[in-house]
């Protein structure tokens, strides 16, 4: 009876609320009100969320304390570490560790862009696609890119120039010259167009009538490691002395075999492209902080990371890149070239 009485107040009490709301919240109320009371109390009863019992909201964690850093570890090639550095776009650079003319490796990352790689390493541009035959539409993350220590010079082409005229006044190639900026032989050039000098120089020292030509040479210096290298060739004729990145020419028939001067890992090895006018080229890093380079090979037989010793045939003798004949051209980074 008692249960009765308690539906009938609160029937009434409800119908007073609801006279003083609009009339569309009535429907929805009193439906709410009916169904408290219109069927038996369940047994059941929802769980109730307590501040001891509710879940609380974290954030997921990353395992890698600096994770604005990009890169990776540090990448270890038999003993010879790739040195991570900042990149440009705030990734770790894995670079070997540079000096003034040693050859360094970049893995290009997302981001990159060809000006900002060659300002990290103090180079041009030109310098990076020369070195690489690549171009902005062609960079892409996990490219790894030559960085050479040399840069280029950017001409601005005047009345009466050539490539010829160019070539000869920065001391450079004129096939080079043709070929990085696209151009034919007999292609006459735009006034007020920029031309691209690979490895150009600007005459720093007036030339008398009496002066004679020499062939630039880079890199001569360091250390004297004359019993720390072998010779790359059995046998050979020295066709150019010192030139260069501390680079001579060795002259032999196409194929002859190619053996690493010195035990060592094998960093760059390109099989094609005109890679700087190396053409088909191999460098080797080696226990001494020295480099090798073996440069216009007809092939080379070895890969990056890969181990070799003293002796090994790492490659033969070709004609390929900026070359005039078959010979192989040596180069020793980091030290006196002893031959």
């Amino acid at each position: 009876m008692s249960l009765i009485k308690t539906l009938f107040y609160t029937r009434v009490l409800v119908a007073l609320v609801l006279l003083g709301m609009p009339s569309s919240t009535h429907a929805g109320i009193f439906s709410f009100v009916s169904s408290i009371f219109s069927s038996p109390v369940k047994a059941e009863s929802a769980s109730v969320l307590t501040s001891q019992s509710i879940p609380l909201l974290q954030a997921a964690l990353n395992p890698d304390p600096n994770p604005a850093k990009g890169g990776g570890d540090i990448t270890v090639v038999g003993d010879v570490a790739l040195l991570p550095e900042t990149g440009p776009s705030g990734t770790m650079a894995e670079i070997e560790e540079s000096r003034s003319d040693a050859i360094s490796i970049y893995v290009v990352h997302e981001g990159d862009t060809l000006s900002q790689i060659a300002k990290m390493f103090g180079v041009s541009v030109s310098t990076v696609m020369w070195a690489n035959n690549v171009n902005p539409k062609t960079l892409k993350p996990g490219l790894q890119l030559v960085i050479l220590p040399v840069s280029g010079i950017q001409h601005v082409v005047k009345k009466g120039d050539t490539v010829k005229s160019i070539a000869i006044k920065y001391k450079a190639d004129a096939r080079e010259i043709l070929q990085f900026n696209n151009l034919q032989a007999d292609e006459l050039l735009a006034v007020g167009s920029n031309i691209i000098i690979p490895d150009g120089e600007v005459e720093s020292v007036a030339v008398t009538p009496n002066s004679h030509a020499t062939s630039r040479l880079h890199g001569a210096g360091g250390p004297n490691y004359d019993y720390y290298y072998k010779s790359p060739l059995a046998s050979y004729s020295r066709t150019q002395g010192l030139h260069g990145y501390n680079g001579i020419d060795m002259g032999d028939p196409v194929g002859t075999p190619v053996m690493a001067a010195a035990a060592g890992t094998v960093i760059v090895s390109r099989n094609s492209g005109w890679n700087g006018g190396y053409g088909s080229y191999v460098v080797i890093s080696h226990g001494n902080n020295t480099q090798t380079l073996y440069g216009h090979m007809s092939e080379n037989i070895t890969y990056p990371g890969m181990q070799v010793f003293q002796g090994q045939v790492i490659g033969y003798v070709g004609s390929t890149g900026k070359s005039t004949g078959p010979h192989l051209h040596f180069e020793v980074r980091g030290a006196k070239n002893p031959f």
